[in-house]
């Protein structure tokens, strides 16, 4: 697929995102995304982030398969999810879940440090090499269970998690700064999942709103944190 195409479908994807924006306001509280989160999406080459037999695809609004039974997200979540966090340029995100590495990217382009945790290791590698040959310097990829977040490099201004755990993650949580925000699906693989906005606050309470049925693979780990309010 030439550079023609793809930057012919990659702006028909950019307003598809926004109509999709103003159709699910009442459920995100989000009419339309920001600029710097649509220009995140335009920055970042889509078809360098998918399998090669699915490049002609890359700028689809769904989610495609990156094997390992791993999904790269489709393009409306991934806007959202970096949405409802809010970035600024100075603030340091941990991400859970780094898949291909195209969230992560996404990311890079709003925040200004990214700390990404992949568990399947072929991916985490191929995710590291990927987002380095693209020029994603302020990105750390790191192979391990992600609900046991990254403590070392805690805490965090926000966490976007990209797999369905069954409960919020209290790692996580504990994570998180005073002031702070975190973006997770949760609920049980082929049941309904919901995409949750939780903040903490400067007390350290935290606080979690439902906001749309979504579908996520599952994340999985040996922890059994706390049921979302």
């Amino acid at each position: 697929m030439n550079e023609k195409r793809l930057a012919k479908a990659r702006r028909r994807l950019l307003d598809e995102i926004q109509a999709e924006a103003r159709s699910t306001e009442k459920w995100t509280g989000r009419g339309a995304f920001s600029g710097p989160v649509m220009a995140a999406l335009d920055q970042v080459p889509r078809e360098a982030f998918v399998r090669e037999s699915d490049v002609v695809s890359a700028y689809v609004n769904r989610p495609q398969s990156i094997g390992f039974g791993q999904t790269i997200s489709q393009p409306y979540i991934v806007a959202l999810m970096t949405e409802l966090l809010d970035l600024g340029r100075a603030d340091r995100v941990l991400e859970v879940g780094t898949g291909s590495g195209y969230q992560t990217a996404v990311l890079a382009e709003v925040a200004g440090e990214v700390f990404s945790i992949e568990a399947v290791e072929a991916l985490a590698t191929a995710a590291r090499r990927r987002l380095r040959d693209h020029g994603y310097h302020t990105v750390e990829v790191l192979n391990r269970d992600g609900f046991a977040g990254w403590p070392e490099k805690a805490p965090f201004d926000a966490i976007m998690v990209t797999a369905a755990p069954e409960r919020i993650p209290q790692t996580l949580v504990d994570q998180l700064k005073s002031g702070g925000r975190m973006v997770v699906p949760v609920g049980r693989v082929h049941d309904i999942q919901f995409l949750y906005l939780g903040t903490k606050d400067t007390d350290g309470r935290f606080e979690t709103h439902k906001l749309l049925p979504v579908a996520f693979v599952p994340m999985v780990g040996n922890e059994r944190p706390e049921e979302p309010q």
